[in-house]
């Protein structure tokens, strides 16, 4: 090396001096060219080619590169774009690392989370965690709760839509001890659904079952609702509010998720997310769907199978069910009436009438009901039916009995009331769309925003003359008739007294004293000091 590089210095160093260093060496003839340029910079590296012989010269990542791979989303090259323009417009130009050295650097100083991080943000970054695994515990120690869009279209009255479905997993045996699906968005309701079926080991819901110590939920507002967190209080069942976006800290339903979707959902007809042939990943017409009651029935059936005869890796060999049945832990069961009645939304106290109990602007009544007018009674229900309720008694708390909507329709008015109201929301959406639709000129150059769009006077005049009827607010006029002026003992602001009717003051309200007495009133009486009934003096 020292030969190569006295050549160099002398102007004598050739290719083929290189091409034989290279050969004898073993590397490339570039790795000779750049141990030549480093020794001409340091001496040390003469006699170790090829080592970093001054540590403080390695180009290493600054928080001015992580705002730049924040900004470009990791794109490298930008990246570097970036810094050499920010170099070029400086007084002194800084030295700016190459590409490759860039691309080192980062390899070199950040982990492959943090590279993730920046270029895909948090949930990116959170694959490469090292995540600890909670103790597989006892039956019924914790269960974990969850909502799940199923990627299928199923047939809801006609209408292609993609059920919920609500389950209850217990942790230490893998086993789905409850279920329930919605053909829309769920609710309070579907929590409670699930809940009833999951605590009791009764047929055809068995023998998976009992009360939970512990349930593991988001932040969803239908498990953090009044009624069932009531609910879970009542049933002596602690509930665990996780942080939000937080998946890995309740694994067992977030996989029970995942699994069900490529065991079972993805082989349905109508799977959403089944790859199509054609550029478009439109679902063909003449697609046979599922209804609402065969994909509800499948789906339990594979529930039944999970726990039944499915082998998940966490219980080596085992089923949930055997692995339930081997744990001697002794389970909390509740009777069935009272779990029922738990899990209904207290209202509060009604008065039961001749007319039977007024909710909600609406009469129930029941056969029950003869002879009890008069008496306090307890009003539950499940949340969305409100076809029935519940009824109990106020002082006593004893069942009397359920009430059903007096004069309910018939299923041939509520079936035209809602195709009525669907055609009105249709209608308005697109009345809102056209009145929200702007169009703009196109632009090649930069130049101010255009709006498209002309209108005749006699139009605009037309369309605001029909606003000011329609606006209520515009309507009114509250200075036909201005307010009487207000007693003499008040204090007026000068801005309101100015609005009122001069002349007599209005009447003092009913139950105070009156003013004292004025010199345009000299026979009015003064006021007494007698406290008033608040025990005020005026």
């Amino acid at each position: 090396m020292r030969r190569l590089l006295a050549l160099r210095t002398g102007g004598k160093l050739t290719a083929g001096h290189v091409r034989v260093a290279a050969d004898a060496l073993g590397v490339s003839e570039r790795t000779v060219w750049r141990w030549l340029s480093a020794a001409e910079q340091d001496e040390t590296a003469t006699s170790y080619p090829g080592a970093r012989s001054r540590v403080d010269a390695r180009f290493t990542i600054t928080s001015e590169v992580r705002g730049l791979l924040a900004l470009w989303k990791g794109n490298v090259r930008a990246v570097h774009r970036e810094l050499v323009l920010r170099a070029a417009r400086q007084s002194q130009p800084a030295d700016v690392p190459s590409l490759t050295t860039l691309h080192r650097a980062i390899r070199r100083d950040l982990t492959p989370g943090e590279r993730a991080g920046l270029a895909g943000g948090e949930r990116a970054a959170r694959k490469h965690d090292v995540f600890l695994a909670r103790p597989r515990g006892w039956r019924n120690h914790v269960w974990e709760t969850d909502h799940m869009q199923a990627p299928v279209l199923v047939d809801v009255d006609g209408t292609a839509r993609r059920p919920w479905i609500t389950w209850f997993t217990d942790c230490a045996t893998n086993a789905i001890t409850g279920v329930a699906v919605t053909p829309v968005h769920p609710s309070r309701e579907s929590v409670l659904a699930a809940l009833r079926s999951a605590v009791l080991r009764e047929a055809p819901y068995g023998p998976f079952g009992g009360l939970p110590e512990k349930v593991r939920v988001d932040r969803g507002k239908d498990f953090l609702s009044r009624t069932v967190t009531a609910a879970f209080d009542l049933l002596d069942v602690t509930m665990e509010d996780l942080p939000a976006y937080t998946p890995h800290l309740k694994g067992t339903v977030e996989g029970l998720n995942r699994a069900v979707e490529s065991m079972f959902l993805a082989a349905l007809p109508g799977y959403a997310r089944q790859p199509r042939p054609g550029k478009r990943p439109a679902r063909p017409k003449d697609e046979a769907l599922l209804d609402f009651e065969d994909f509800t029935a499948r789906l339990l059936a594979w529930t039944l199978w999970w726990n039944t005869e499915h082998q998940p890796a966490p219980l080596r060999g085992q089923t949930p069910l055997e692995a339930w049945q081997d744990d001697p832990t002794p389970l909390r069961d509740v009777a069935a009436a009272d779990l029922w009645t738990f899990t209904l939304e207290d209202v509060g106290t009604r008065t039961l009438t001749t007319r039977g109990i007024r909710f909600r602007k609406r009469d129930y009544v029941g056969a029950w009901m003869t002879g009890q007018a008069g008496i306090q009674v307890r009003v539950r229900f499940m949340p969305h039916h409100d076809h029935r309720i519940e009824v109990y008694h106020a002082a006593t708390g004893r069942y009397l009995g359920p009430a059903d909507l007096a004069d309910q329709a018939t299923e041939e008015q509520i079936s035209a009331v809602r195709k009525t109201r669907a055609a009105r929301a249709r209608r308005l959406k697109k009345d809102l769309q056209a009145s929200q639709r702007e169009r703009y000129a196109a632009a090649t150059q930069a130049e101010p925003l255009r709006r498209l769009g002309a209108l005749t006077g006699a139009q605009a005049d037309a369309e605001l003359a029909a606003a000011d009827h329609t606006d209520v607010a515009r309507l009114a006029l509250p200075d036909v008739i201005p307010p009487a002026a207000p007693p003499a003992g008040w204090r007026t602001p000068p801005s309101l007294a100015a609005l009122t009717t001069p002349g007599r003051p209005a009447p003092l309200p009913s139950g105070r004293d009156s003013a004292p007495a004025t010199p345009d009133d000299p026979g009015r009486p003064a006021a007494s000091s007698t406290p008033d009934k608040d025990g005020d003096a005026p």
